[in-house]
């Protein structure tokens, strides 16, 4: 995992502009943007979770080959739903290791013709939310 320094070295990593959600997020107390193993970036969202009941983090993966695997597949129930057009996995894991703003966990996973996609969303999240950040995530700034 190599740290870069913002958005733009995100866009060069994977020789197009990243693909942001335009959808409001919650409050984020910093945001973190990496490359990952192959040819993939993550930029990670650290929300602000000092309320309680509020979620603690998003992170959005973008790349040209599949993203490195987070959740055990023995311990997730995957789902594959149709959403703005796109046919997303989505999963969930209880993460009882985890503090309680980053617990549970959802993932949807999603593939378009170019970029494979990975959207996380850690903490007591509404599966709807997560979905409407998923489905607006413009994939056509490329």
């Amino acid at each position: 995992m190599e740290l870069l320094s913002g958005i733009a070295e995100a866009d060069a990593a994977l020789g197009r502009r990243f693909p942001l959600p335009t959808a409001a997020l919650p409050l984020a107390r910093w945001v973190e943007v990496r490359r990952l193993p192959g040819a993939g970036v993550e930029i990670e969202w650290n929300l602000d979770d000092t309320r309680e009941g509020s979620p603690g983090r998003l992170a959005l993966y973008a790349g040209h080959e599949p993203p490195p695997g987070q959740l055990p597949d023995d311990e997730v129930d995957a789902t594959r739903i149709e959403l703005a057009g796109r046919h997303v996995t989505v999963r969930r894991a209880p993460l009882p290791e985890a503090i309680v703003s980053l617990r549970p966990v959802w993932e949807l996973r999603w593939r378009t013709t170019s970029l494979h996609l990975r959207l996380t969303a850690q903490g007591p999240w509404e599966l709807p939310a997560v979905l409407a950040i998923a489905a607006s995530v413009d994939l056509e700034t490329g």
